[in-house]
């Protein structure tokens, strides 16, 4: 099975001047993940080019798969004009799925998102699978033998991505598959890396600290070819497993704030993805290119927590 979403390009001008008062972003998990990722890289760069006048703060929110940060936004700072949150792909499956307690996509509004952040299989340096086939194997033979962690609750789109890699094998009931949902790509990392579950699905973003530092070997990335930088790494396509998944990086803001302020957050994002600082940050992080801001966001999104509650359907994940 095959989980595409295609880059959108957006024009949109660009608005230099920052806040009358420092912004903030919040990252719905601890630090070291995604979340966490999209907000520093992208506040700093939006300082670093004038599109704030001041340094952008990060406050980390973890809980709930990024439930915690989202119900406090819209019950407690609905209408605060100077607060962005990192947002993803699996912000989006976690509402297609109400996995936060009823919320729903229409009580905040999106931004935007500036890149794709491949999918990823990872393994401990000394892992026994020396390739993607060899752990779908094992899983075959037996589904509860391989436990992943991730950073997105059960049945999120890190869970997603490794029972699509499990059909794609052939493995007859997918839910047998142990699955442990942490907060965030760091925490993931350490329960492989400490021997606690013999896989990571994550974010290439997540581990490449990991990767450099050789604590994991990557045994996949998700993603239609190699992704630049990291030509070592083969894709699941390569290897016989026709599985594309990507998570795209981005940001929502509070409901209530003005049509004007919500502009100015889409035009600061957009000056960001034009940035020769971002087209660094993606080559550093491997990141691909995925640019998609302001109104048509909104539509984007839409049709996106419709396509994960077909699949999640098909899967079995919701009724």
């Amino acid at each position: 099975m095959t989980y595409r979403f295609k880059a959108l390009i957006v024009g949109a001008g660009i608005l230099v001047g920052g806040a009358a008062s420092a912004a903030e972003c919040i990252a719905p998990a601890n630090p070291g993940g995604g979340w966490d990722f999209t907000c520093r890289q992208i506040g700093k760069i939006m300082y670093d080019i004038g599109a704030v006048d001041q340094p952008v703060q990060v406050t980390n929110m973890a809980g709930g798969g990024g439930g915690l940060a989202f119900q406090s936004v819209v019950n407690e700072r609905g209408d605060d004009a100077d607060l962005i949150i990192a947002a993803s792909q699996a912000t989006a499956t976690r509402l297609a799925q109400d996995a936060y307690g009823g919320a729903t996509a229409d009580q905040v509004r999106f931004v935007g998102a500036i890149g794709a952040d491949p999918g990823v299989i990872v393994v401990g340096a000394d892992s026994e699978f020396a390739d993607l086939g060899a752990m779908l194997d094992a899983m075959k033979a037996d589904p509860g033998s391989v436990a992943f962690a991730g950073g997105s609750a059960a049945g999120g789109f890190d869970h997603l991505k490794v029972l699509q890699l499990a059909q794609e094998a052939g493995v007859e009931d997918v839910r047998q598959i142990k699955y442990i949902g942490v907060d965030g790509g760091a925490d993931a990392i350490t329960q492989t890396v400490g021997g606690f579950t013999q896989g990571m699905t994550g974010d290439m973003s997540e581990v490449v600290g990991f990767i450099e530092s050789g604590d994991v070997r990557v045994l996949a990335v998700l993603t239609e070819e190699r992704v630049p930088g990291f030509e070592d790494i083969p894709t699941a396509k390569e290897q016989g497993y026709d599985v594309v998944a990507v998570n795209w990086r981005g940001l929502y803001v509070p409901k209530d704030i003005s049509d004007a302020r919500f502009q100015e957050w889409a035009d600061k994002l957009q000056a960001v993805a034009d940035s020769a600082e971002w087209q660094e940050a993606m080559e550093a992080n491997g990141l691909a290119p995925f640019t998609v801001v302001g109104d048509d966001f909104q539509a984007f999104i839409d049709q996106n927590i419709a396509d994960v509650q077909a699949l999640s359907r098909e899967i079995g994940i919701i009724e």
